[in-house]
């Protein structure tokens, strides 16, 4: 397929327009009853014919003489238990090198699919073609569109070591026998928020089968309680970006100077965080509470949509909020495996910090300027890998970007991931000092 035969790919396709934002109740009822695997399947498919070389199952392959570098294909990988398998978006160089650096893996955060990455798919997939090698973006068991098993842990609530055990190995289980069933040797793990914080579980599991980590406003990092502001977050409105923006190293003068704007957010808090705190306790996710409100759902979340995604153009906000829409409101399932992994306010019940000095990889931390992570767990982290004797860790902070710092600056952030893609995994012995 080649680059300029979008057009009549997504003509080929004769999918609908996305549907209008619901603002009535009305019209939200219509969105929660037409949701549903087709719509969900046809929701991410408009996101991903952006790709000008994605494949729609039953289309046309390429022709030999005008191929596209990188074909892109989406498919259901069964895994051990025939009834569970892993959404995957497979972007795949036509012409692959004996030299080719391993596969990048794109890894979603809580509660969200491979989606969410639409804007740094083209880059990626360039990069793909280029060096010969793969990118894939995957969903997590029990999220966006893979299967949605039951989700249960047997150990007690006060076994907390047995819980997250547990919890993990629900995900990382799963990825490990992706990783077979695609026969992939090493692969280098880009996750984002909790997508970040099992790329690392995984990696200190199965150390040999992960070349590098670059982990977008990773969760989990630091021990501190309070080191979360889940209510901060990048105003789109006044976001700034622009095409000059450029990655920095997150210097210690800037680490500090995000700490204290996330603690004047903090006294901010509302006293109705109270009884998020007991509901996250009770074993409830955010997910859970918008599908009890049955048809309203539809409506509340976008509001959610077009206030977040105001950054986007008006097809991409409608597409976005579909596609949120039929993930939010399938079952509830590996979502609930937030209150295991992490205790209210978004910090890790076992912190990173105190597990990733095993890890002998190049580990690059990345967020954004107006992240409600805590930089503080990536600068220890860095520092603990390098008293380890691992030199390789980096930081950076992305310009105009809160938490998704992939969506926010997608420029600023597909320049820093094809960098760090290729820095030689034995390059450079930095640290977050710029």
């Amino acid at each position: 397929m080649t680059s300029g035969s979008s057009t009549s790919l997504a003509d080929s396709l004769s999918l609908p327009p996305a549907r209008e934002i619901p603002s009535t109740f009305l019209a939200s009822v219509k969105s929660w009853w037409n949701a549903g695997d087709k719509e969900s399947a046809a929701s991410e498919e408009r996101l991903l014919r952006r790709l000008p070389y994605f494949q729609h199952v039953g289309s046309s392959p390429a022709t030999p003489d005008h191929a596209s570098p990188v074909v892109a294909h989406s498919s259901r990988v069964d895994l051990d238990d025939p009834k569970h398998y892993l959404n995957t978006l497979a972007m795949t160089a036509t012409s692959p090198s004996p030299e080719a650096p391993p596969p990048a893996v794109l890894l979603h955060g809580y509660g969200a699919g491979l989606g969410f990455f639409f804007q740094n798919l083209p880059a990626l997939g360039d990069w793909a073609g280029k060096r010969g090698t793969s990118v894939f973006a995957v969903d997590w068991l029990g999220m966006g569109r893979s299967a949605r098993p039951n989700f249960h842990v047997k150990a007690k609530r006060e076994d907390i070591d047995g819980r997250v055990r547990e919890a993990e190995t629900f995900f990382i289980d799963s990825l490990e026998q992706w990783r077979k069933k695609m026969g992939l040797e090493t692969m280098t793990l880009i996750g984002h928020s909790l997508g970040g914080y099992l790329s690392i579980a995984y990696a200190l599991r199965y150390p040999t089968r992960v070349h590098k980590l670059i982990l977008l406003s990773p969760a989990g990092i630091p021990r501190d309680p309070n080191s979360t502001v889940p209510s901060r977050e990048l105003d789109p409105q006044t976001t700034g970006a622009t095409d000059k923006d450029h990655p920095e190293p997150l210097s210690a003068d800037r680490v500090k100077e995000l700490k204290t704007n996330q603690e004047e957010a903090r006294r901010e808090e509302s006293r109705g965080r109270k009884v998020l705190t007991y509901l996250w306790e009770q074993g409830w996710s955010p997910f859970q509470v918008v599908r009890s409100t049955l048809f309203w759902g539809p409506m509340l979340i976008g509001k959610y949509s077009t206030r977040r995604f105001i950054g986007l153009s008006e097809d991409e906000t409608r597409a976005m909020h579909a596609y949120i829409m039929n993930i939010t409101l399938a079952k509830g399932s590996g979502e609930y495996c937030i209150s295991h992994l992490l205790a209210p306010g978004a910090h890790a019940r076992r912190p990173m910090v105190d597990r990733i000095a095993a890890l002998k990889i190049p580990v690059t931390f990345v967020y954004g300027d107006h992240d409600w992570m805590d930089p503080e767990g990536g600068k220890e982290s860095v520092e603990r890998l390098r008293q380890a004797g691992n030199g390789f860790g980096r930081m950076y902070m992305i310009p105009h970007a809160g938490h998704h710092v992939y969506l926010d600056n997608p420029k600023a952030m597909n320049d820093l991931l094809v960098k760090e893609l290729d820095r030689p995994a034995g390059s450079g012995r930095t640290s977050y000092a710029a």
